[in-house]
């Protein structure tokens, strides 16, 4: 029997406002590869009467997708075909299963455990093997690793899934909120 290993849980405490426009929070959807920086530069001739600045795409950080969804069970299928989608276009097939359990995961948490009616689940890909997934919710409850894993408990057991599958997983607590994420590498990188 493995010897059992510390849980790779981090919590991080953002003193900041988050970014709002007209009261809506304001996320991230697909940010871009370098290859898609040249897209403005490419299209501005086509866009006569624009200013070349309102055309250019600047990346922003790294590619990532978010959507906003119903805090329901069944959103963790859209959220497992966003993972999917993302993870072929990066060219990660190999993370797709263990993302889209702890996708599953985390969108179950903030659906048992959120207060408001939508959640946003986010996948975004910090250095070319490493992919990080998060649900963003509006409860400010911490998430906890269960004290006892055994016994005949159904549920429970998402978060030990979680520890299990990524390279590091946490929270970051907003004044309004929190976001839940994990990370995962690709096997064979450091």
């Amino acid at each position: 029997m493995p010897a059992p290993r510390e849980s790779r849980f981090a919590e991080r405490t953002e003193n900041h406002q988050p970014t709002t426009t007209g009261g809506q929070l304001v996320t991230f959807s697909h940010v871009g590869d370098e290859e898609d920086m040249c897209v403005g530069e490419r299209l501005a001739p086509a866009l006569t009467g624009l200013a070349l600045s309102a055309a250019t795409s600047r990346s922003t950080g790294p590619p990532a997708y978010s959507q906003t969804l119903p805090r329901e069970a069944g959103s963790a299928a859209v959220a497992r075909r966003l993972v999917r989608a993302a993870l072929t276009l990066w060219g990660l097939e190999s993370l797709i299963d263990d993302t889209s359990l702890v996708m599953t995961e985390l969108v179950s948490n903030a659906a048992d455990h959120s207060r408001l009616s939508a959640i946003r689940v986010i996948v975004s890909r910090p250095s070319a093997h490493e992919v990080r997934v998060g649900v963003v919710d509006r409860s400010r409850a911490m998430p906890m690793l269960p004290a006892n894993s055994g016994g005949d408990h159904i549920r429970g057991r998402g978060l030990l899934l979680v520890d299990t599958l990524s390279e590091r997983w946490g929270t970051e607590l907003y004044s309004w909120g929190k976001q839940v994420w994990a990370e995962l590498k690709s096997e064979g990188t450091p």
